[in-house]
């Protein structure tokens, strides 16, 4: 397969007078599995239809391999979109549905045949050629337009939120049958999720796109554990996230007035904030919950505050808790026998002031 790279450089678009993509700037690698991460409405699946040919940029370049194919019909791009609804041929057996755009191509019968029982082998239905996409379920007739797009060899694969109209089980099952596939080729590969978990288990990297902006472009962890500005925080995980005022830096302590928590004194981090308006963001894993009396940690900054809902998930308890005027998120590990915080119960909550991040606005 081939390893292509693409690059948008200030890709705009606009439907009429709404603009939809705004000066979009991305590289991304040959080989690459790659994720373009938002909400409904980000501009995320416009960029990939933009990529496949279905759509056409206003300003800009696009790039495959170097070459700007901005006025390139889609036919001809050497790139395969694997649709959300999976478009299969319904009166067309699994081989034929494989076969089209081979056949579409006038390869040859031997080709044909040899290519399209390779695909079918590499993604595990070489049994099921003769049946038809109605008779397989979910999972397999994703196999099924995989096979047909990695058949004709693309330098890059395009999916659109591929795993959404599969159930949870089968998610997990069919992300890493995706991520296997494609390290298994070496192809090039773009995905569409709204799916934080699916972008963050199975990409190399992801950009995270709002209101046709590019936020932050990243590895999972990168852009988990810095975020550059508040809705990138908010977006990739759970955060919580405090408004207020960087107000003073005096040797190694920090003042930061939140806005209804009050004032807050806390060490300089390794990159000190500038003053001025900012967001301060922690996870609430981040956050250490304890009794009233109970020992508290040194190293951390200690708030008073009061249980006001509890929520057993499993493997955590998340509980929201009223610090002043602001409700906190705060999840603790579950080990069996542990009781929970009753909504009503003072706590205090333990901040690690190394996990805490100052974002501008």
């Amino acid at each position: 397969m081939n390893q292509a790279s693409l690059e948008c450089r200030h890709i705009s678009l606009s439907y009429g007078a709404t603009p939809v993509l705004r000066d979009v700037n991305l590289k991304i690698e040959p080989g690459e599995f790659f994720a373009l991460l938002g909400p409904s409405g980000s501009g995320k699946s416009t960029l990939l239809r933009l990529i496949a040919g279905f759509n056409q940029h206003q300003s800009g370049e696009l790039l495959i391999d170097g070459q700007d194919i901005s006025g390139v019909p889609p036919h001809l791009r050497g790139v395969g979109m694997v649709f959300q609804n999976y478009a299969l041929w319904p009166h067309m057996t699994v081989w034929d549905n494989v076969a089209f755009g081979l056949v579409e191509r006038r390869e040859s019968r031997d080709a044909i045949r040899r290519k399209v029982g390779a695909a079918l082998e590499l993604v595990g239905l070489q049994d099921y050629g003769q049946r038809r996409p109605g008779q397989l379920s979910g999972g397999q007739q994703q196999r099924v337009a995989l096979a047909r797009t990695v058949v004709i060899e693309p330098k890059l694969l395009l999916l659109d939120e591929p795993l959404s109209n599969l159930d949870k089980q089968l998610r997990v099952q069919m992300r890493e049958e995706l991520k296997n596939l494609q390290r298994q080729l070496g192809l090039t590969t773009i995905f569409v999720t709204h799916d934080q978990e699916e972008a963050m288990t199975t990409a190399d990297r992801m950009a995270v796109l709002n209101q046709g902006v590019l936020q932050q472009v990243g590895t999972a962890a990168g852009l988990y554990d810095e975020p550059h500005n508040r809705f990138v925080a908010g977006f990739v995980g759970t955060a919580n996230l405090l408004e207020g005022q960087v107000s003073a830096l005096d040797g190694d302590t920090l003042v930061f007035d939140a806005q209804g928590l009050g004032r807050l004194t806390l060490p300089v981090p390794a990159e000190p904030p500038a003053p001025g308006a900012a967001t301060l963001a922690f996870r609430p894993h981040q956050i250490r919950i304890a009794a009233e009396g109970e020992p508290a940690d040194a190293d951390r900054v200690w708030l008073q505050g009061r249980v006001e809902a509890a929520e057993f998930l499993g493997e955590f308890a998340r509980y929201r808790v009223r610090v002043g005027e602001v409700a906190l998120v705060a999840d603790q590990p579950h080990y069996a026998g542990g009781a929970m915080f009753p909504p009503g119960a003072q706590v205090r909550l333990g901040l690690a002031p190394t996990q805490l991040r100052y974002l501008h606005r």
